[in-house]
């Protein structure tokens, strides 16, 4: 952007002509666009590293409470054998279980719905910027 403001002259000493011009232009907007796209893939990235980091200790962690949840559930077991016979201990904390899964899965799939999708936000706003500042010179262009 800063070769716009430089009032370089053309080869004959005159001011640029509109060919020339053009040309700085197209080149500068290629320049600019090879590196907003730079800025997306590295802001992606970074966030691609850390979602995965989070993703696995998620997960070490659910497998975790994966065990604990299976002995706690062996406990109820064990408790409802107090005053039932075993089948139908097993056979309650079973159905209660999966009610439990249904209504686990219903409340993920809504809020798997409202998830937007990921945005390199860094980027965008770095876009809104340029395009402010090749419109406003474009107007102060016209104006001159």
């Amino acid at each position: 952007m800063a070769d716009v403001a430089n009032a370089r002259t053309s080869r004959t000493g005159s001011e640029p002509s509109t060919a020339e011009l053009v040309q700085r232009a197209t080149e500068q907007i290629s320049r600019l666009v090879r590196d907003e796209l730079a800025l997306a893939r590295a802001e992606l990235t970074q966030k691609g590293k850390h979602a995965g980091i989070g993703i696995g200790l998620f997960g070490g962690g659910g497998a975790l409470a994966f065990y604990g949840l299976g002995a706690l559930v062996l406990t109820v077991v064990l408790l409802l054998d107090l005053a039932l016979p075993a089948w139908a201990a097993a056979l309650i904390v079973a159905v209660g279980l999966f009610l439990l899964a249904g209504i686990l899965a219903l409340v993920g799939k809504q809020q798997v719905g409202r998830a937007v999708p990921p945005v390199p936000a860094a980027t965008v706003r770095s876009v809104r910027a340029d395009v402010d500042t090749v419109a406003a010179a474009v107007k102060d262009g016209r104006r001159s």
